[in-house]
């Protein structure tokens, strides 16, 4: 008899959940809409993207969700049309109860702004890829300008902004990086009426620590307003041009 009355609850128990399951998938599929939340989770420092943007852009496709239910809802297409954005790293979609679509969002990571003669404004992020610039919001990195193409700033231009990124004195000191046509660099310092000729980026910590001794004991004591060039190309020397 226990055994009956066991098998007989256990059966009941099994068919309130099956029928629970099928009851609330279909209630949820016919379930509206009423809110769509775009939550982007890296916004402290970086505030390329705006909400309002994501949902411009899927109002723009149809695939705006709010108003529509649950089932007429495609959470992949929406993703996909999230990413088309170039500010967007990546994303996830997902639904909830209570009629909520949730767009969780991170930002790419720009680590160098550049301004090129030939291929206009743009930034490199952090997985040295082009990104566009954002009418929203400008970050603070290394700004090059110049004779600069995709390729010379997704490697030269690159890995020297990652080293004055690792070094915060030097990453504070220059203000911009000039590109000639034979790739040499110049130098554009915040402090100072004068040009640094870097030359090839190459040799950073030596170029800089060269330049270093310079200001400890030229610059100090004859004053930063004499020169209007100082040169780092040449080994073991500096040579400079007076104004």
């Amino acid at each position: 008899m226990k055994k009956f009355l066991f098998i007989l609850v256990s059966l009941v128990i099994i068919g309130y959940l099956v029928f629970s399951a099928i009851y609330f998938n279909d209630s949820s599929k016919n379930e509206v809409c009423t809110k769509f939340e775009v939550v982007v989770k890296d916004s402290v420092q970086t505030k390329f993207i705006h909400p309002a943007d994501i949902e411009e852009l899927l109002k723009r496709k149809e695939l705006y969700p709010v108003g529509k239910t649950m089932d007429e809802i495609n959470t992949l297409e929406i993703l996909d049309t999230i990413l088309t954005n170039k500010l967007v790293k990546s994303a996830t979609v997902y639904t909830a109860r209570g009629g909520l679509v949730v767009a969780n969002i991170y930002q790419r990571e720009p680590i160098l702004r550049v301004i090129s003669h030939t291929k206009g404004s743009f930034y490199i992020d952090n997985n040295r890829e082009q990104m566009p610039v954002s009418q929203n919001f400008a970050v603070y990195v290394p700004l090059a300008t110049g004779a600069i193409d995709e390729e010379y700033a997704k490697n030269e231009l690159y890995d020297f902004a990652v080293f004055l990124n690792n070094n915060p004195d030097w990453n504070a000191w220059v203000e911009q990086i000039v590109v000639k046509p034979n790739k040499d660099v110049d130098l554009i310092p915040r402090a100072g009426d004068f040009r640094i000729v870097f030359g090839k980026l190459e040799n950073y910590s030596e170029k800089f620590a060269k330049f270093a001794l310079f200001i400890e004991e030229g610059l100090n004591v004859v004053g930063w307003n004499r020169y209007s060039e100082i040169n780092l190309k040449y080994d073991n020397q500096v040579v400079c041009t007076k104004k």
